[in-house]
């Protein structure tokens, strides 16, 4: 029998009579509980279906749009959140006619060796790892996102949280880190939304292609239902991938040479050549104020007819910059991981790019 939400679950391991190990471990709500809970009516279903199809058409040549996922790098605080998505809602009214916003809400965050992992799991900010609350808080605040007219976009970190999430999803980035796993390759084969690899944190791109065309194959895998129950999960095969590049090293990789490179690469595998240029990261070499320069850069390639840039990512916030994660003495709407640019630059940026698309 399962234990009631939050209530630990004690278990001691020894090895001696005198010598034992105390843990705990929490229960967490089922998908299909969450599902109940925060429920994807038909009509909302149906935009989120339009949605994922116009992102792939992007991806696929067939809308020359500008598919831009844009938003903060992490969520911490949902009221910013969804003062962001507001202003993201009416501005893609504005620009629609040439891009396509897809909203950044990232609920995991990858870390190199330790720190907060995210909002779906320490939504209180204070390391005492509330999943329960996280993963529910995570699910409404896509729910209210999307409810807002606008696409959904999230990185899968970790596979057991895709069956929470993954039908308010439009496009999913898997990460540099986890690019080469197999788990994330598998997880990808049985989305429906777009999924983008970001090439290593080496730079290398061949690793992302490998993923693609791992991705592109049916798989069985281990997963788990909307009861919790484990399964093997035959996937469909997912071909709506591509290649992110986000630099490596500390070294851009979005110049036209680099460009130029990837795309052959693409090619000769016999994959999808249309990319994602991430301005922030190593493309950005750590300061988010150069994301501006990116940008523009791929919008000049673009001008000069490569039409194979057809996407790029910008890690955007209410407020310029980012701060220390001081819970009593936090600055609203200031990311706590990655720097942002503020939403001021976000919105010159991508009227810019409406206008120079025009």
């Amino acid at each position: 029998m399962n234990a009631p939400i939050n209530t630990p679950i004690n278990t001691a391991c020894s090895s001696t009579a005198q010598a034992s190990t105390l843990m705990s471990a929490t229960a967490l709500p089922l998908p299909a509980e969450l599902r109940q809970r925060v429920v994807v009516n038909s009509t909302l279903s149906a935009q989120i279906d339009q949605q994922r199809q116009a992102v792939q058409r992007i991806l696929s040549g067939q809308d020359n749009r500008l598919l831009v996922v844009v938003g903060p790098c992490s969520i911490h605080d949902p009221d910013a959140a969804l003062e962001y998505a507001d202003r993201l809602a009416a501005l893609s009214d504005e620009v629609s006619e040439q891009i396509l916003p897809v909203m950044r809400v990232y609920v995991e965050k990858p870390r190199t060796t330790v720190g907060w992992k995210g909002l779906a799991y320490d939504p209180d900010l204070d390391g005492s790892g509330d999943m329960p609350r996280g993963i529910a808080l995570s699910r409404e605040l896509m729910h209210a996102v999307a409810s807002r007219g606008l696409p959904v976009a999230t990185e899968l970190l970790q596979p057991m949280l895709a069956p929470y999430l993954d039908d308010l999803l439009s496009w999913v980035a898997i990460g540099a880190r986890t690019t080469e796993s197999q788990l994330h390759r598998e997880l990808a084969s049985d989305l429906s939304a777009a999924v983008g690899f970001k090439n290593a944190t080496s730079g290398d791109v061949q690793v992302a292609i490998d993923a693609m065309q791992a991705a592109a194959h049916s798989h069985q895998r281990f997963a788990m239902d909307r009861q919790g129950r484990p399964i093997m999960q035959e996937t469909a095969g997912n071909p709506h991938t591509h290649v992110v590049l986000r630099g490596g090293h500390g070294e851009p990789n979005y110049q036209a040479h680099h460009v130029r490179s990837a795309v052959n690469t693409l090619r000769e595998a016999g994959q999808n050549p249309r990319l994602m240029v991430d301005c922030s990261h190593a493309n950005a070499r750590k300061d988010h104020r150069r994301q501006s320069e990116v940008m523009l850069d791929v919008l000049a390639q673009r001008q000069a007819g490569d039409a194979n840039l057809v996407a790029l990512m910008l890690e955007s916030h209410l407020y310029e910059g980012k701060q220390a994660l001081t819970p009593s003495a936090l600055r609203y709407g200031v990311s706590v991981t990655d720097a942002c640019v503020s939403w001021e630059t976000t919105e010159r940026l991508l009227k810019t790019a409406a206008e120079r698309l025009t």
